[in-house]
């Protein structure tokens, strides 16, 4: 049985404290949830450039009898994502001891470091609507979607050749998901059945023309009134989000890391202590970056 020091010690705590954070930070994502996460344990640098490889297109040849085969050369397309954004929250507990007998007042000093984490990767991942231009934005600023509106989303990436296997996903705000709610034949049992039921009493939209529908706080709007909505609907490969590990500290240096990883997704979480305030310091960090991966699996739905 080993002895019990500091270093456990320390190392305990910043392991309770990463185990409350990553369930938290996944529960306050709605775009990171649904985009393609490329993650590897390995170490990285901001500003490092993650290659994410793109499968070609091959064609179909007629092999009359007698013939011979046609040999392709396809290009492996590629994309890079540069990992840019080092987002951290910091914050100080003065009696860590407490804190750790009382395990809710370590929730209430976690979550909102955890939360503006969140909010940070979302609002990145929402920013990208500028990159899809292969398909026409369909919809008309400052003016409520329509069944007609979804339609046409769904269509374009149709035509742009999304598997069918792949899932679509819709992200809105909240006042268009209002609008979605407010369809009539999709808020109403006699004609959508369960579903309709659901929208009414629930206020759970669910899935409208082969979109699964999400609300965001942090879709992005431009422009003075009227204001342009930019909701986005896209299939999953659509979009890339890079995590990386970021290294341990130096040791010696008075600092304690611990990594929590999760569905292809992990922080950092390093302890630190203050002479200055005599307090416990803890940074929630994480290294990412985003990027649009295909072009035409994506659609700007204006409203």
């Amino acid at each position: 049985m080993s002895a019990i020091t500091s270093t456990n010690v320390a190392n305990a705590i910043v392991k309770l404290v990463a185990v409350d954070a990553l369930p938290a930070l996944m529960g306050n994502m709605v775009m990171g949830n649904l985009v393609n996460r490329d993650f590897e344990p390995t170490l990285a640098q901001a500003g490092d450039t993650v290659n994410v490889p793109i499968p070609p297109t091959l064609v179909a040849n007629n092999l009359a009898e007698g013939g011979t085969v046609q040999t392709q050369n396809p290009n492996l397309g590629n994309a890079q994502i540069v990992l840019n954004t080092h987002a951290e929250a910091t914050f100080q507990i003065p009696d860590v001891t407490k804190v750790l007998a009382v395990p809710d007042l370590l929730k209430l000093y976690m979550q909102p470091a955890v939360v503006a984490l969140a909010e940070r990767i979302e609002t990145d991942l929402l920013g990208l609507y500028a990159g899809f231009t292969a398909n026409s934005a369909v919809g008309t600023s400052s003016t409520a979607v329509t069944e007609a509106t979804i339609d046409a989303a769904e269509t374009a990436l149709f035509d742009a050749k999304v598997p069918a296997s792949e899932p679509k996903y819709l992200v809105v705000d909240g006042n268009t998901y209002s609008q979605l709610r407010q369809i009539t034949r999709f808020s109403e049992y006699q004609t959508a059945g369960d579903a309709g039921l659901r929208a009414l009493v629930d206020g759970t939209v669910g899935k409208i023309k082969d979109f699964y529908v999400f609300r965001s706080q942090f879709v992005h709007k431009t422009g003075s009134a009227p204001m342009t909505t930019h909701n986005l609907g896209f299939g999953r490969s659509a979009i890339g989000l890079v995590v990386r590990r970021l290294p341990q500290p130096l040791p010696g240096t008075g600092a304690v890391a611990e990594y929590a990883e999760m569905g292809n997704f992990g922080i950092r979480v390093v302890m630190s202590y203050q002479p200055n305030t005599l307090a416990q310091q803890f940074t929630v960090d994480v290294l990412y970056g985003a990027a649009v991966l295909r072009n035409g699996f994506g659609v700007q739905v204006n409203s």
